[in-house]
C-alpha cells in the first residue's frame, strides 16, 4: 500500500471559495492513516520548489473551518507557468520530501503543471499520485459544467451591476462596467442575472466570444438611451477587434505581461476610460461613468454562493478519495445532472490542461450584445440562495396642472 506525505498547493487567481477546496482535501486526507503528514506549499508550486511548506496536519479543525469560510488563497498563490525544467524541480522536491500524493488547486495552466509532473514521476517510475482540483472565476475549464469560484464571482457581478443600475435609474446617464474575462465571457454575462423587470440593466453586454465593433457599440448605446433615457453596459476586459487583439492591449502604452505571456488586462481603468470618452465625444452625452471591477470580483468577502461553497469543498474531498482509491492521475470535473444536481468525475489531465472553454453560441444573443434565456437558466442555480432582487415603485403618474 502506498504511504507517505501529501502535498497540496493553490495556484492562479484567488477566489471566494478556494479555501473550501483546501480544507475539504485536508480534512478528508486525515481520515486515511497511510497519509503520514499533510504539507501545504506556500505560494503555489514556487513553494514546492523553494521547499516552503507548512504542516497542515497540526491545524485544529476549528481553525481550518474558519479558513474555509475566508476568501482568497490561505496558502498564497503564484502566477508562475512552469515549463519542463520547472516541473522537474517540482518533482525533485516532492520526491525529496517523500511525497506520495500531489494535489494542485487551480485553473487550466495548473492542470497542465500537474500533467507534466505526473509524466515526470512516471518516467522515473516514482509512485506519485497527482490530482488537479478545479478552480477559476473565468469558468473556462474544459470538461466542466462550471468551475468552483465562478458562481461566487458571478453572484458578485450580478449584485454589483444591480446596484449600479439602481444608481443609474436615480441619476440617469450611461454607465459602463468592465468585468474580468480574457477569452471567456461567462463572468460578464452573469451581469444579466441582475435584471428583474423590463428596463432593468444591463441593457447591453459585450463578450470576448464576439468581435467588438466600436461603431455598433456607440449606435446601440444611442438607441437604448433614446428609448430609456439611460443605458447600463457590461463588457469583458478581453473584448477585441477583427484581428483578435484586445482593445486593452491596443490602448496600453507599455504592455505588462505575466509568466504566461498574458498582457495585464485587469487592474487598469484604461479600457473603461477610453470607451466612456468615446461615448461623450461621439454621442454628446454628458453624464457618462465607468468602473473597472478589477480584483474585487475574485475574493469579495460575504458574497459567496452557498452552492459554490459546498461544491468547492466536495471537489477537494473527491480529489483525496481519487488519490487514495483511484488508479490514475487526473483532473476533477463537475458534471451537471438535470436542473439542478451535480456529479464529480476524474478525467485525463490533457483534456483540461492548457485548454480554454468559451461560452457556447446558444448562450449568446444572435445580435451579439446580450445573452439568451438558456444562459440565465444555466446560471441561476449556481448563484445560490437569497440573491437580492430589486423592486420599483408602481404608482401611476399624476396629471400635470400648470400650463407652461
Amino acid at each position: 500500500m502506498r504511504s507517505g506525505k501529501l502535498v497540496i498547493a493553490q495556484g492562479g487567481g484567488p477566489t471566494a471559495v478556494i479555501n473550501q477546496s483546501l480544507v475539504g482535501a485536508v480534512l478528508e486526507a486525515r481520515l486515511f492513516p497511510q497519509i503520514e503528514r499533510i504539507y501545504g506549499a506556500r505560494y503555489g508550486v514556487r513553494g514546492i520548489v523553494d521547499e516552503d511548506f507548512v504542516d497542515l496536519s497540526v491545524e485544529s479543525r476549528a481553525n481550518l473551518e474558519a479558513v474555509a469560510a475566508t476568501s482568497s488563497s490561505a496558502l498564497g498563490s503564484t502566477r508562475d507557468k512552469p515549463d519542463l525544467a520547472y516541473c522537474r524541480n517540482i518533482f525533485a522536491s516532492l520526491k525529496a520530501h517523500g511525497a506520495s500524493w500531489f494535489l494542485y488547486i487551480g485553473g487550466n495552466d495548473s492542470a497542465d503543471t500537474v500533467r507534466i509532473v505526473s509524466e515526470e514521476a512516471a518516467r522515473e517510475s516514482y509512485d506519485l499520485r497527482s490530482i488537479h482540483i478545479p478552480k477559476t472565476i473565468d469558468n473556462d475549464l474544459m470538461e466542466n459544467d462550471h468551475a468552483p469560484g465562478f458562481p461566487s464571482a458571478a453572484r458578485f457581478v450580478a449584485q454589483a451591476v444591480m446596484g449600479a443600475d439602481l444608481d443609474n435609474r436615480s441619476l440617469p446617464g450611461v454607465y459602463v462596467a468592465v468585468v474580468m474575462g480574457r477569452h471567456s465571457g461567462f463572468l460578464t454575462a452573469a451581469s444579466a442575472a441582475a435584471r428583474t423587470v423590463e428596463g432593468d440593466g444591463p441593457h447591453l453586454i459585450y463578450l470576448p466570444e464576439r468581435t467588438f465593433d466600436k461603431a455598433k457599440f456607440l449606435s446601440e448605446i444611442q438607441t437604448v438611451h433614446d428609448r430609456l433615457g439611460r443605458c447600463v453596459v457590461a463588457l469583458s476586459e478581453g473584448i477585441h477587434d477583427t484581428d483578435g487583439t484586445p482593445l486593452s492591449i491596443k490602448l496600453a502604452k507599455t504592455a505588462e505581461t505575466d509568466a504566461h505571456g498574458n498582457v495585464q488586462l485587469s487592474g487598469t481603468g484604461a479600457l473603461g476610460d477610453l470607451l466612456c470618452g468615446e461615448i461623450k465625444s461621439k454621442l454628446g452625452l454628458k453624464r457618462v461613468r465607468g468602473d473597472t471591477f478589477g480584483y474585487l470580483q475574485r475574493s469579495f468577502a460575504g458574497c459567496a454562493s452557498d452552492v459554490d461553497r459546498r461544491e468547492a469543498r466536495e471537489v477537494g474531498e473527491f480529489a483525496v478519495k481519487q488519490a487514495i482509491w483511484g488508479a490514475v492521475d487526473g483532473s476533477v470535473t463537475i458534471r451537471r445532472i438535470g436542473n439542478y444536481a451535480i456529479d464529480y468525475a476524474l478525467v485525463e489531465l490533457a483534456k483540461v490542461g492548457g485548454k480554454t472553454k468559451v461560452m457556447p453560441d446558444e448562450f449568446i444573443a444572435p445580435w451579439g450584445s446580450d445573452v439568451t434565456p438558456a444562459f440565465l437558466e444555466y446560471l441561476r442555480p449556481l448563484l445560490g440562495r437569497d440573491v437580492p432582487q430589486s423592486a420599483h415603485l408602481r404608482g401611476g403618474d399624476i396629471a400635470k396642472v400648470l400650463k407652461r
